[in-house]
């Protein structure tokens, strides 16, 4: 059976969304025959589902893999690449703004281009999305179907027509942007990831509702393209779960590129008024109204657990929290896993990734992999970089665990001064008494990759006096790291020790 592509109605027609769609939902694709039974069939293509596929059908196992819309899931085609291409060009156009700051000279009439960007954009999608394509993955053993996978028992689904028959199932349907209960606000239009990234025009005034990590990586870009950017959030800080100091680094970053920041600020009704967007905001007592071209809305994300008869297969869920899911991935239908932002707290592709892996192994091989067992590191990709690992000190303490904090300013480093990047700091936690890391937060241009270093000293229990005998290049602004780690190691030395080696030198 043919399926006509699902492109979004706005996304432009041009040649790179046309390579895209024949990778991720090709025009004239007919589903397979099916196999009688199937040892996985995953419901699902984004990241979770791929990884699941790819790895199961790798073992040998025979796997269906549905997808309704388009192969690679939010994170390629509304997510974090989209995202990520956009940030690049855009901290482009503020370094070239700043170029003083680096002994260069500011371009004169710095003009951004900003159907360019949109379509380097779309070029890098339609690249990336080479690596997983239908044909790709057919070719590597996976039977691909294109539509809505729906159960009709507790082992069997249909899609398009077809009993698909399995043994085992995993449910990696994602999560969809949540949707804010504005009063006036669908009569008048609004983007969410899903639709922002087709735009080809820039909007002269935008205003993006939520300081979550999506809303402030938007804000910060779209200002740095150009826009005149309001952002309200309607908590005290933005990223409401990160550490304080953190948030206010970013909130600083936001108010010094020009976006127009309104905390503790609730947007209540939305009315249009000939072509301008008036949208009322209310904090405390005070209301202001302002007028924007464009909405952005990033408050969330929900579940996507609808339309798939989940009650047939006896597998219990909830519209907010999405599928219930025990330690090891199954539902409450043991033959049935779910991974991914369907059921997971933290909503990223990484940790996406890693829970499909522990399903491929619990679900067709004897395992017990413990999602709870897994390290789990984080980025928002403003400038500068917030990246955590672990417990927060406040987590810690919730536990009864004594906590130890080492603290280096990224501004005594070496090479974070060099690049003109000192802004920020390396945050160490530790069991007090110990050089066990609990967690880490990291503020600064590259936090990102800084992450991964700590992520790896707790996952394989390295602590920091470990950390200390590493040898790093230098100058790098990962350095900051082992200054932590050394600045444990002094606190080692004590009074009685330094004693005992004055002691020893004067022998």
């Amino acid at each position: 059976m043919q399926h006509d592509d699902t492109l979004s109605i706005g996304a432009p027609d041009d040649r790179f969304n046309r390579f895209l769609m024949e990778n991720v939902h090709p025009p004239v694709w007919r589903n397979p025959d099916p196999a009688d039974v199937y040892n996985l069939v995953v419901i699902g293509a984004g990241p979770a589902g791929l990884v699941a596929a790819r790895s199961a059908a790798a073992l040998g196992a025979r796997v269906a893999l549905v997808e309704r819309a388009l192969i690679g899931g939010d994170c390629l085609n509304s997510g974090c690449v989209p995202s990520k291409t956009i940030i690049r060009t855009s901290r482009l156009y503020a370094e070239m703004r700043t170029a003083d700051d680096f002994g260069a000279q500011t371009p004169d009439g710095i003009r951004v281009d900003f159907p360019c960007v949109m379509e380097r954009m779309r070029r890098i999608c339609s690249r990336i999305s080479r690596a997983d394509t239908a044909r790709r993955l057919s070719e590597k053993g996976v039977a691909v179907f294109f539509g809505e996978a729906r159960f009709v028992g507790p082992r069997a689904i249909t899609v398009e027509g077809n009993t698909l028959r399995f043994k085992k199932a995993l449910i990696a349907t994602g999560s969809r942007p949540k949707t804010p209960a504005i009063p006036g606000l669908a009569e008048a239009g609004y983007l969410t990831n899903e639709s922002v990234f087709d735009l080809t025009a820039l909007p002269r005034r935008l205003l993006v509702i939520g300081g979550g990590p999506l809303g402030c990586e938007l804000a910060q870009s779209f200002r740095r393209l150009g826009s005149h950017v309001i952002i309200a959030q309607n908590e005290p800080m933005f990223l409401p779960g990160e550490e304080r100091d953190a948030a206010q680094i970013l909130s600083d970053g936001l108010a010094r590129d020009g976006v127009e920041i309104h905390l503790n600020t609730t947007a209540v009704a939305v009315r249009r008024e000939g072509t301008d967007k008036i949208v009322d905001l209310v904090s405390d007592d005070n209301k202001i109204s302002v007028s924007v071209d464009e909405i952005v809305t990033g408050i969330g994300r929900a579940p996507n657990v609808e339309d798939m008869d989940l009650e047939v297969a006896g597998v219990q869920y909830d519209t907010d929290s999405g599928i219930r899911v025990n330690d090891f991935l199954q539902t409450t239908n043991r033959r049935i896993y779910a991974a991914g932002d369907v059921c997971l707290t933290h909503k990223f592709t990484h940790t996406a990734e890693a829970s499909a892996r522990i399903v491929v192994q619990n679900a067709l091989f004897v395992g017990r992999r413990r999602l709870s067992a897994l390290t789990i590191p984080w980025c928002t990709y403003t400038n500068p970089e917030i990246a955590h690992v672990g417990l927060y000190v406040r987590e810690a303490r919730e536990r009864s665990i004594p906590v130890k904090t080492f603290t280096i300013l990224m501004q005594d480093v070496d090479r974070a001064i060099t690049d003109g990047e000192d802004e920020g700091f390396v945050k160490v936690h530790v069991r007090d008494g110990t050089d066990r890391i609990l967690g880490a937060t990291i503020v600064a241009k590259h936090a990102g990759e800084m992450i991964n270093g700590l992520s790896l000293a707790i996952t394989s229990g390295i602590g920091l006096r470990a950390l200390a005998q590493v040898i790093h290049a230098y100058p790098t602004q990962a350095e900051a790291i082992k200054m932590a780690a050394d600045a444990y190691c002094r606190t080692r030395l004590t009074p009685a020790r330094k004693s005992l080696a004055r002691l020893w030198l004067a022998m």
